[in-house]
């Protein structure tokens, strides 16, 4: 595992590394996607505004989950450790909400636009969390791509399961959906949203169920925090699409 990089007297954490690359693929998907849309909107602002918020978002929901830690010491405030997915979603979805007021686009039409980018973004990410150790792995496993993290940051020398390559993969699968549906959803204005419900399905499925073989400690009803948010986001997502499917039995 390689959590740094050194290059001279400079030192770049990869997870770091992986993150700017994910927000460098978000761009041209996004902008790919406005493109096929027709809409007139910055990428540059998209990305630029939502991947910092839902840095800070990420960093301070997973302060909010070990306050004590926090008030022990305030200056994991700024510490480039401990980021939480679901504190990413809420204020990456906050952000895209004002940013769609401003281009005056419906808000659900946005969440659509950023949709794909945001599962493909996430695999990316998760790929810097292997690189560097991070515990993000899973419980210890005899399979034979288990994989063992002994210079990681969170070290292990036991066999684990590799989770972050298997929510790699899954993103890559729900990318590719998103993609494919919003090619034919993108033209007909009553579809608009459906996506974005699509998206909440999807990866909130392959997130609580990835939650079963990690190591994350257990909180409402025996779930994980992460499976309650992804369950919250489901329920969603469900809520979208059967608002969309009453509306076409409707008409």
């Amino acid at each position: 595992m390689y959590p740094f990089i050194h290059i001279g007297p400079i030192t770049l954490g990869t997870y770091g590394i992986t993150v700017a690359v994910a927000l460098i693929v978000a761009f041209y998907v996004i902008q790919a996607d406005l493109r096929r849309r027709g809409l007139a909107a910055d990428p540059n602002v998209i990305v630029g505004l939502t991947g910092l918020a839902g840095l800070a978002g990420a960093r301070l929901y997973h302060l909010a989950e070990s306050p004590s830690e926090f008030f022990a010491d305030p200056k994991l405030l700024f510490s480039t450790m401990g980021f939480a997915w679901f504190g990413s979603v809420i204020a990456g979805f906050i952000t895209l909400v004002l940013i769609a007021r401003h281009y005056r686009i419906p808000a659900l039409q946005m969440l659509d636009v950023a949709s794909p980018a945001a599962a493909l973004g996430y695999g990316i990410g998760r790929i810097g969390c292997l690189i560097s150790g991070d515990g993000d792995y899973g419980i210890p496993t005899s399979l034979p791509w288990g994989m063992s993290f002994p210079n990681g940051i969170v070290p292990t020398t036991d066999r684990v399961h590799p989770t972050p390559i298997y929510e790699f993969l899954a993103s890559l699968v729900i990318f590719y959906v998103l993609w494919r549906f919003g090619a034919q959803w993108m033209h007909n204005v009553p579809d608009i949203g459906k996506l974005f419900g699509v998206y909440l399905l999807l990866s909130g499925a392959a997130r609580f169920l990835v939650e079963f073989i990690r190591l994350n400690p257990r909180s409402f009803f025996g779930m994980t925090n992460a499976q309650t948010a992804s369950l919250v986001g489901m329920i969603v997502g469900a809520a979208l699409l059967f608002r969309h499917g009453s509306r076409a039995l409707q008409t």
